[in-house]
């Protein structure tokens, strides 16, 4: 790819070992940090020294925890280019993963993509699986799937339904209102095979819940923020009830055809296909 086609951001807040072998991965597969922009929300552990030091193509520093939205919107303005790979942090990628991604994304004609995933405890070797997943399921589309992980995001888009919903306390709740807005404009957009991450599993949200003293099954945001999407409470039940019944139709198709699924939890030691 040409270097001003990509750019990548990512928001973080403390949980500087995780922020630390995100970056080392992408380097390993040939990530040029020069087009990576990081965003950092007040963190307090040393994690804003080591992102100065790295020579990045942007590095942000929020005097507080400003959320996601905020930070992503800084990201993707800091450095703008045709697609901006918006991401957590608490992630490893793969060889080819950001090619493949929006090659993808070129060759069908989508405007918002997002990779395959493995979620949970690193006890795997996950260069090897990924190499051999993106080959095996190189062809493979969840049409219409999608997740804040990780997705790239075409510059049109940004033009037709705007950026990130700047509100602190929304806590989370920031990439439900992006995909809202997405799916009523019509954006087209898949989740794909050919490109797979490992992640261990919203740490930060983790944490913060920790310095809040919630429980890991208490919501971060508040729970009123479906709210702000204006829909009944017949139309989300049914518009959930749709999402689960298609996610069973995706896992299955893939396991018969592949024998996988784009999205794995490692349970025990083994894969637990989603």
């Amino acid at each position: 790819m040409k270097p001003d086609q990509y750019a990548i951001t990512f928001a973080c807040y403390n949980q500087i070992n995780y922020t630390r072998q995100c970056i080392d991965s992408m380097v390993k597969h040939g990530v040029d940090l020069k087009r990576v922009v990081v965003v950092d929300n007040g963190s307090s552990d040393g994690t804003c020294d080591y992102l100065a030091a790295l020579g990045l193509g942007g590095l942000i520093l929020n005097k507080s925890n400003l959320g996601c939205g905020v930070a992503w919107n800084q990201g993707a303005l800091a450095l703008q280019a045709e697609w901006t790979v918006v991401m957590n942090n608490d992630v490893l990628a793969s060889a080819n993963w950001l090619e493949n991604l929006i090659e993808t994304a070129e060759q069908n004609r989508l405007k918002i993509i997002s990779p395959a995933l493995v979620e949970g405890k690193l006890d795997y070797d996950f260069d090897q699986f990924a190499g051999d997943a993106s080959l095996k399921m190189a062809n493979a589309l969840r049409l219409g799937g999608k997740h804040a992980v990780c997705l790239a995001i075409h510059d049109s888009v940004w033009h037709e339904i705007g950026y990130f919903q700047p509100i602190p306390k929304l806590l989370g709740y920031e990439d439900t209102l992006f995909f809202h807005e997405a799916e009523k404009a019509g954006i087209p957009c898949a989740m794909t095979g050919a490109s797979w991450l490992h992640h261990y599993g919203s740490v930060t949200q983790t944490a913060m819940k920790q310095e809040r003293g919630l429980s890991d099954k208490q919501g971060l945001g508040n729970r009123y923020n479906y709210r702000l999407l204006q829909q009944s409470w017949l139309e989300r039940k049914l518009k959930k009830m749709a999402r689960l019944r298609q996610a069973n139709q995706w896992r299955d198709s893939e396991l018969a055809q592949f024998g996988m699924t784009m999205h794995g939890i490692r349970l025990n030691g083994e894969f637990n296909w989603q």
